[in-house]
């Protein structure tokens, strides 16, 4: 009696056992078994819980205002670019007053502008300081997360940015820690004049040696006194040390949209963010150019010779990530231990793209700061950039734009051509000419219009879709208040939530299909088919049992 009783309760238990870690880690016969990325906020971010589409954290800067005598051109959008940088990026922080000053990050030599040398009424020496950030990595003393950027809702990868020299705090809020305005990504827009002759101090205030790369930019390979100018340390001098600094001297004889990079360990710098747009504007009499374009793509305050020609002006830059790589500065903070991970053990050749991103951010934060606001018969300029390892096939809904310049090259009129999905690799740069004109060809008429990489993982944020780099052209009547697409509230809520970008929610769990299509209930097929394929594998152990013990007797 007494050992069939034993027998009885090692069955039990072992039945119970197998249940249980069936019910654990169901993915080898149920589903996947799916985990949140460890970018998300699960891993470092505790902020929980469904954000509003917008913040609405500054609505009077999306008026058109004039600051320090500057124009700057109204702004729609939900998270619109500081209006009083734009200025300050526009006179030089030189040639500003203190309390517009006050109202940015920017340091007191960040943006030098002087020297009228052609007569023409605009700036021709210009002198820029750069610093290297970091967003979303590991501080000193071991705790995640110093300085936070979220690139999606509680998505939060290590990045790098080149960015202009700040003051002050580098957060905006100090209990989240989240970046101040101007250390985000992607690395800024930097424009100049055709002829300016431009000075851009590299500070290097990382850990790592950094350089830059200026790609398809007119400049000497060596500097007037000597040194070295093409940031490559191969062919150069060696790459700017931490605490050091290197001046690069231009003088660009081209006009074009062109590209900058760090070119020190290229295939990981420049994927850690460290690039961004280079435009060279026409020369123009009184051109006061946006030195930078920080954060929205729209240029609130254009050249004159695109003002000649468009209504409105977009910098439009695609990056991507690979989230192995971006948490090698997340899982240490030792300099040495970073550096063996990323330049030892990590394989480029095995990397992948988990994050796609325009302008810094992916869907849906893009519906905040990265849509084409439109209105009926405009033309509008693009600029685009490809900054991912990948091909970018973009695709604009509603609409074909004309190519006007490839790689910082201008066409000629009989060499344009027109296309409704433009195809650029690696490090190539395009500008298109939009037109809203409702003919059918330039624009199928008003309408919340999507754009986005054809490539179809570039529509993801880690596998998970709707994400990347989708975005909106959006027509200015069909925005509201705040500068948000009028679209189904209740679906672009559910965007919002961090749990969704953690795979911790159904796609379609809302509405009449919460139920059709929402997650399983416990007794779903999948889980039954586990509870009898565990009570069967129970069954089998134990009689194996009672059988070998039977057989020792």
């Amino acid at each position: 009696m007494q050992n069939r009783l034993f027998y009885f309760l090692l069955l039990v238990l072992l039945a119970g056992v197998i249940f249980l870690a069936l019910w654990i880690k169901p993915g080898y016969f149920g589903e996947a078994g799916l985990q949140p990325p460890k970018t998300s906020y699960q891993a470092f971010n505790q902020r929980q819980g469904v954000e509003k589409p917008c913040s609405n954290e500054h609505p009077e800067w999306r008026a058109a205002q004039v600051i320090e005598g500057i124009e700057i051109a109204e702004s729609p959008l939900c998270e619109p670019d500081n209006p009083y940088a734009i200025a300050a990026f526009v006179k030089g922080v030189n040639q500003i007053s203190m309390p517009t000053l006050m109202q940015t990050h920017l340091s007191e030599d960040a943006l030098i502008k002087s020297d009228d040398l052609d007569g023409d009424g605009d700036p021709d020496i210009i002198r820029i300081k750069l610093e290297v950030m970091e967003l979303n990595g590991a501080t000193p003393d071991g705790e995640f997360l110093f300085t936070t950027y979220d690139i999606a809702p509680g998505i939060q990868p290590g990045l790098w940015v080149f960015a202009p020299k700040s003051r002050g705090m580098s957060v905006k809020h100090y209990r989240t820690r989240q970046a101040n305005t101007l250390l985000r990504a992607p690395s800024p827009v930097i424009r100049v004049e055709q002829g300016d002759k431009v000075y851009i101090t590299l500070e290097n205030t990382h850990y790592f040696p950094h350089t830059i790369h200026f790609h398809g930019v007119d400049h000497p390979w060596k500097t007037a006194a000597g040194g070295d100018n093409d940031g490559v340390p191969v062919t150069g001098e060696a790459p700017v040390f931490p605490g050091q600094s290197r001046t690069y001297e231009l003088h660009p004889r081209q006009p074009g949209t062109m590209f900058y990079h760090c070119h020190v360990q290229t295939d990981k710098h420049l994927q850690m963010g460290l690039n961004g747009m280079f435009v060279v504007e026409e020369n123009r009499p009184n051109n006061w150019l946006q030195t930078f374009n920080i954060g929205a793509g729209q240029v609130r305050h254009s050249s004159v010779a695109v003002k000649q020609h468009y209504d409105q002006e977009y910098d439009l830059h695609y990056q991507a990530i690979d989230k192995r790589l971006a948490e090698t500065i997340q899982l240490a903070n030792d300099p040495r231990l970073i550096a063996k991970s990323m330049n030892r053990r990590y394989n480029m050749t095995e990397a992948s793209e988990n994050y796609f991103l325009l302008n810094g951010h992916s869907f849906p934060y893009t519906l905040r700061d990265a849509l084409i606001v439109a209105r009926p018969d405009e033309n509008i300029k693009l600029r685009i950039v490809n900054a991912q390892r990948s091909l970018l096939a973009l695709h604009i809904h509603g609409h074909k734009a004309m190519i006007t310049d490839l790689d910082g090259v201008a066409l000629s009129k009989q060499n344009r051509y027109m296309r409704d999905v433009y195809d650029l690799a690696p490090a190539q740069r395009v500008d298109l000419h939009l037109q809203t004109r409702n003919d059918g060809l330039h624009s199928y008429g008003a309408g919340i219009w999507l754009f986005h990489d054809h490539v179809e993982t570039g529509i993801t944020s880690d596998g998970m879709s709707p994400g990347g780099n989708i975005a909106v052209l959006a027509y200015r009547s069909l925005l509201d208040e705040q500068g948000m697409p009028k679209v189904r509230l209740e679906a672009l809520g559910e965007m919002f939530d961090k749990s969704y970008s953690a795979r911790q929610k159904p796609v379609w769990g809302i509405g009449d299909f919460a139920q059709l299509l929402g997650d399983p209930g416990l007794l779903a097929p999948e889980y039954l088919r586990l509870i009898g394929f565990g009570l069967l594998l129970g069954v089998a152990l134990a009689m194996l049992i009672i059988l070998t013990t039977r057989l020792k007797r």
